[in-house]
């Protein structure tokens, strides 16, 4: 119930402030009951925390996905671990030990879905390399049954007021064919593909072509007030279809 309440909470929210939510169809989804599924993620908005379960609510349906947060967050927003959210200390073995411990529990059941920010930090999507927090490498040799996918997200402003949400899977990588890697290869490998899949989102980004996505959530178009009401009335006069939307022509 609490999953669902702040999925909606947060589309609202995302419709509002957002033109659209939209991911790439050139980027691999993986199937919705993939078992054991870790999307790890770059880290670039605040917004993140509102997206990842819009998200799963489209793609995963009636999975319930956890997430590692700042255990700061945790005690200042009381509702984050009805949410699937678990508090971990930042850069401190104790919090390193918990993320293990707790990803590891929730890897261990068929339908578990793990959602990390892996960069452990907020960092802009130009920076490359990739550098992500190293628990992601370390916690394949407690799951080998599970599949990484990268996630890259950006949030470009193209022809409206309002920002794009825009998202794109990479191709998922079973943990046990990393396995035979040392640590640093394995985090090189995680940290390549991320990288990865973040360079092919900024190309569609930069395309500014809506038809490259699938259009997860409508937002809101047009500048509003007076402005919008003109117009409206411009077109009336002329015998003209109105679209609030400035990048399309009535």
């Amino acid at each position: 119930m609490w999953v669902s309440a702040f999925a909606m909470i947060f589309a609202r929210a995302l419709r509002r402030d957002f033109h659209a939510v939209r991911i790439a169809k050139a980027g691999p989804q993986p199937p919705a009951d993939t078992p054991r599924l870790v999307i790890y993620m770059n880290h670039p908005s605040w917004w993140d925390a509102a997206v990842i379960p819009v998200l799963l609510a489209k793609l995963f349906p009636g999975r319930a996905g956890f997430a590692p947060v700042d255990e700061k967050m945790t005690r200042r927003y009381g509702f984050m671990p009805r949410i699937g959210a678990f508090g971990v200390a930042q850069d401190s073995r104790r919090g390193a030990a918990v993320f293990l411990e707790t990803a590891a529990t929730v890897l261990a059941r068929p339908e578990g879905l793990l959602v990390v920010t892996a960069q452990g930090r907020f960092a802009d999507v130009r920076e490359r390399p990739v550098r992500l927090a190293p628990g992601l490498a370390h916690l394949l040799d407690r799951t080998p049954d599970a599949t990484l996918v990268p996630l890259a997200v950006d949030y470009p402003f193209w022809d409206e007021r309002k920002p794009e949400a825009l998202l794109r899977f990479g191709p998922a990588i079973a943990a046990r064919s990393l396995l035979g890697f040392d640590k640093r290869n394995r985090h090189d490998a995680l940290a390549d593909a991320l990288g990865t899949a973040m360079d092919a989102l900024a190309a569609d980004a930069i395309a500014r072509d809506a038809a490259r996505f699938t259009t997860l959530l409508d937002g809101s178009v047009g500048v509003g007030g007076v402005y919008d009401a003109w117009r409206w009335t411009r077109a009336r006069f002329r015998g003209e279809r109105f679209s609030a939307a400035h990048g399309e022509q009535p």
